[in-house]
């Protein structure tokens, strides 16, 4: 019941903190974020996998 309290009152702007929307998009942007570092990870083991077969 008092986190529900403590929320609303950051909804209403009346303490410092992150609105539900604002949760919302920075828990998307970590897992955007999550994703594309994997797909990094991913090119990079193929680039070395080619520059490998090229020699």
């Amino acid at each position: 019941m008092r986190l529900w309290a403590s929320q609303a009152e950051v909804e209403a702007d009346e303490r410092d903190g992150l609105t539900s929307s604002e949760r919302e998009e920075l828990a998307a942007l970590r897992r955007e974020n999550r994703r594309l570092r994997e797909d990094v990870g991913i090119l990079k083991r193929a680039t070395a996998f080619f520059a490998k077969e090229t020699r």
